[in-house]
């Protein structure tokens, strides 16, 4: 993972899950004080890219409906290849994939305030 400065970071969050979205989201809305989207699919996602300027990060669950997880990565960084996109997972066997297709990061699932912490240190450096 390379550190990055990111001035007026952006980052969508992707998860069907609401308890899980809300809690990413709450978290990094603590750790950078900027506004983090928030989508319950890749479709949705995908559709505020097209129409939007591209956020600076994705974190997406992999399982989502829609687009999933690749799909939506794929999409991304076709559009934006600078930008960062981390997908997660309760799946342990889905790292090794999510890695080879061109993720930044994988998360585990259960996604710890930590993990979260360490995602905000290396990918948004405040100013």
């Amino acid at each position: 993972m390379s550190q990055v400065n990111i001035p007026n970071v952006k980052i969508a969050v992707v998860d069907d899950d609401l308890l899980v979205r809300d809690f990413v989201v709450t978290v990094l809305m603590y750790c950078v004080n900027r506004d983090v989207l928030s989508f319950d699919s890749g479709l949705a996602a995908w559709r505020y890219i097209e129409d939007n300027e591209s956020p600076d990060i994705i974190i997406t669950e992999i399982d989502v409906p829609g687009l999933n997880g690749f799909e939506l990565m794929a999409k991304f960084k076709e559009k934006s290849p600078d930008k960062k996109c981390l997908l997660m997972s309760a799946n342990p066997d889905n790292e090794q994939p999510a890695r080879n297709s061109g993720a930044d990061v994988f998360l585990a699932k259960p996604v710890s305030v930590n993990d979260l912490f360490r995602v905000v240190q290396t990918f948004v450096v405040r100013d």
